[in-house]
């Protein structure tokens, strides 16, 4: 694949968590967020957009939301647990995905906020349609998600490179 070609980043929260008498990143998915994630999968699916690769935090309640949300794609993509992105800032989000290999045209990431909606926010140079007025209203809900497309290599995301093409949460 040629590193001028569009690549897509689809930013995706873990669904909701419940809140036992365990460490926060072994908390595990709610009732509620079970059923989110598949929902988020379902819609996630409808997009068509064919994944390469997952890079998804370590914690407990992101692991959950992506098998639940997996099994609703028609393509299952490469899955890599990432325990940099736990609790990652957006400029240690954009580092792991400036890791990403350029064979891979199509990522999700799924982690944790405010990562993940702080990464959208700075990412989103530009927006299609409603996508950003959506984003900025709802703010970003557990299993919610955002798409954003950008030109060139892994390496050369960075604030402002890409155009948020599509958000969804759970609340719409």
């Amino acid at each position: 694949m040629s590193v001028a070609e569009s690549r897509r980043i689809v930013l995706f929260r873990h669904a909701k968590a419940d809140w036992p008498q365990v460490s926060d990143h072994e908390r595990p998915l709610a009732d509620r967020g079970r059923m989110d994630a598949a929902v988020a999968g379902r819609k996630l699916a409808d997009t068509g957009i064919p994944l390469d690769l997952a890079v998804c935090s370590t914690a407990t309640r992101t692991r959950d939301t992506w098998k639940l949300a997996v099994h609703e794609l028609p393509h299952r993509p490469k899955t890599v647990y990432e325990e940099r992105v736990y609790e990652a800032s957006p400029g240690e989000l954009i580092a792991v995905l400036n890791e990403t290999p350029d064979d891979a045209q199509n990522v999700v990431l799924i982690g944790h906020n405010p990562g993940i909606q702080g990464l959208a926010d700075i990412l989103a140079g530009e927006a299609e349609g409603d996508a950003r007025t959506r984003m900025k209203s709802l703010g970003f809900p557990t299993a919610a998600y955002a798409v954003l497309t950008f030109t060139g290599s892994w390496k050369t995301v960075e604030p402002g490179v890409g155009t948020l093409t599509d958000y969804w949460a759970p609340t719409e």
